[in-house]
């Protein structure tokens, strides 16, 4: 039989064991959440568990590839069977694509697809049926600002992110009033992330100041506040990234100059370093 506390709250979190995913579980961490650590790498993910049980929570190790149905159903029953709830789901998870678009291999197109939207729509259908019995429960995506403006050499990365973006309008409307609802998380270019730190390794240099950039620290405290406060959606990013966003939101062709003006050419580069190795991966 599974333990349950009454105010014990259990967080999910895939792509747990590296970036954004593992500084979130340690912002959930200290936030008295105990944590299902789920990722592919089961070494990676047992020395999370190690470092997170200095603060006392529980966790369980789940590993498993999101893109395997099999494997993360297996995933969700474990931890419902150890933890006996899921209070919040954070799916992270995901594959970076920068290529232009008559050059990706579809294969590639399809694992992009699969990995970034597929299981974060599988993920949201096996952990409904439990939040809706507890009638409670908070979903949060990370997408990416390339969900919000189409990046150029981004096709597959872009549209799986925008994907998300609508997957979290979309539960919002349909859960409302059942006690479960979902926010979007969107980063740009994030240190401590693996594009961000190979790209810097590729190229010698990060992001221009055009483009901006944000820490996964933040990215995780973010995550922490739409789960506390209900928000819809937020983008993480310094200026001047969201104003650009917002502008070409309520002006599209403005806002695709100013986009393309300030981040093509440093995302062809992005695209040439990557299409000389292959498809990088979030453990």
């Amino acid at each position: 039989m599974p333990y349950i506390s009454n105010t014990e709250r259990w967080a999910l979190i895939t792509g747990a064991s590296t970036g954004i995913g593992a500084e979130t579980a340690r912002h959930l961490a200290r936030a008295g959440y105990s944590l299902g650590l789920l990722a592919r790498s089961r070494d990676r993910l047992e020395e999370m568990s190690r470092e997170l049980s200095a603060t006392g929570i529980r966790t369980l190790v789940l590993p498993a590839d999101v893109a395997d149905t099999s494997q993360l159903r297996g995933a969700v029953e474990t931890m419902m069977a150890e933890a006996g709830r899921i209070d919040l789901v954070v799916s992270n998870a995901g594959i970076e694509t920068y290529c232009p678009l008559h050059e990706l291999d579809i294969e590639q197109i399809h694992q992009t697809i699969n990995v970034n939207l597929t299981a974060a729509i599988v993920l949201c259908r096996l952990v409904l049926p439990h939040m809706r019995a507890a009638g409670s429960g908070h979903i949060v995506a990370i997408s990416s600002t390339a969900g919000k403006f189409g990046p150029a050499y981004g096709a597959a990365y872009g549209a799986s992110k925008a994907g998300l973006l609508s997957l979290v309008r979309t539960l919002r409307a349909e859960y409302h009033g059942e006690g479960i609802s979902a926010s979007c998380v969107c980063p740009g270019f994030t240190s401590e992330g693996g594009m961000y730190e190979r790209m810097k390794a590729d190229l010698g240099h990060g992001t221009p100041k055009a483009m901006g950039s944000t820490t996964a620290k933040e990215v995780a405290r973010q995550v922490l506040r739409c789960a506390e406060r209900d928000v819809p959606e937020v983008i993480v990013n310094r200026p001047p990234v969201r104003p650009a966003i917002v502008l070409a939101e309520m002006f599209p062709r403005l806002g695709e100059w100013l986009i393309r003006r300030t981040s093509r050419k440093f995302l062809k580069q992005v695209a040439r370093s990557s299409s000389r190795k292959h498809l990088r991966r979030a453990a």
